[in-house]
C-alpha cells in the first residue's frame, strides 16, 4: 500500500528510506493537501508551554492495522534552562527492512524551537539538522554520497511546530505549545525536517473521551483532507495517538 506523495517535486528529501509499508507510518501523511511555503499569520501568545511544560519520559508502541510493527522511546527534560526533547523510534513493517530513526530536539523555555538534530537509517542512511533563529528555519540534508546541502524557510512565527517523520513524541510537545487556557482552534506553522516540508496544522480541543475504559482530554489536529487525535492524561501528557485514514495508532506502555 503506498501513500500519495505529499512532498513537492523541488525538495529533496529522506523518504527514500522507507518501503511503502513502513511509509503509511510516517507523519508525514498528516499534511496531505496543507498549504506549502510560509503559513499565515497566527494569533499571538499560542503557547503556555512556559508554565506548562513537565518532564516526560517513556516508550510508545506503534501499531498498523492492529499489528504491532514498532516502538518509539523519548525523553523531554529541562537542561540549563531550555528543554531537550530526545526519542528513538524502530519500525519493522510487514515485508521491509527494519527502520531506525533517531532525534534530538531543543526548545527554549518558551516553547520556541532552537536546533533539531536527527538521523534515520532504512533502505539507506540519512541526516540533518535545523537551526531555528526568529521565524527562520535553516535546513541542512545529508542523504549520504552526496554533498550536504542547505535549504531556508520563512515563517511568519518563530513558534514552529516540529512533527517529524516516525518520532511521535513531537505530538506531545505539540499538545504543550496549545494554549489550554484560550482553548478552540489554534493554527501553528510546521516543518517536517526529513522532507524538509513546510505547512500549517490546525488544533483544537475537543473535550473528554472513553477509551478502553480510560479517560481522556482529545486534542483534534485538521488539514482539508486528513485528521489525527491525540489523547491526554490530566496532566496533557500524550498517552495515546490515532490517524485512521492510515489505521494507525500509537500507545503508550
Amino acid at each position: 500500500m503506498n501513500l500519495p506523495n505529499t512532498v513537492s517535486s523541488k525538495h529533496r528529501s529522506a523518504s527514500f528510506l522507507v518501503s511503502p509499508g513502513v511509509a503509511l507510518l510516517l507523519v508525514l501523511i498528516f499534511f496531505e493537501g496543507a498549504s506549502h511555503g510560509a503559513p499565515q499569520k497566527n494569533k499571538k501568545n499560542q503557547s503556555a508551554l512556559v508554565s506548562s511544560m513537565a518532564a516526560d519520559k517513556g516508550k510508545l508502541k506503534i501499531l498498523l492495522e492492529g499489528q504491532l510493527v514498532g516502538s518509539e522511546e523519548f525523553e523531554i527534560s529541562p537542561l540549563a534552562g531550555i528543554w531537550v526533547a530526545r526519542g528513538a523510534t524502530d519500525i519493522q513493517a510487514p515485508g521491509a527492512k527494519p527502520t531506525r530513526v533517531v532525534s534530538t530536539f531543543r526548545l527554549q523555555s518558551d516553547g520556541t524551537p532552537q536546533k533539531y538534530e536527527w538521523s534515520a537509517q532504512g533502505e539507506k542512511k540519512a541526516s540533518g539538522s535545523v537551526t531555528f533563529q526568529g521565524g527562520v528555519a535553516t535546513v541542512q540534508l545529508d542523504l549520504g554520497g552526496t554533498k550536504p546541502f542547505d535549504e531556508e524557510h520563512t515563517f511568519s512565527s518563530p513558534l514552529i511546530a516540529v512533527l517529524d517523520n516516525n518520532l511521535y513524541h513531537h505530538y506531545a510537545i505539540l499538545a504543550r505549545l496549545y494554549d489550554w487556557n484560550k482553548k478552540g482552534k489554534q493554527a501553528f506553522p510546521v516543518l517536517i525536517p526529513q522532507d524538509i516540508t513546510p505547512g500549517t496544522i490546525e488544533v483544537d480541543a475537543k473535550g473528554k473521551e472513553t477509551v478502553d475504559g480510560a479517560s481522556y482530554e482529545t486534542l483534534k489536529l485538521t488539514t482539508p483532507d486528513l485528521e489525527v487525535t491525540l489523547y491526554l492524561d490530566s496532566s496533557h501528557r500524550l498517552m495515546r495517538l490515532t490517524v485512521p485514514v492510515s489505521k494507525v495508532a500509537v500507545i503508550r506502555e
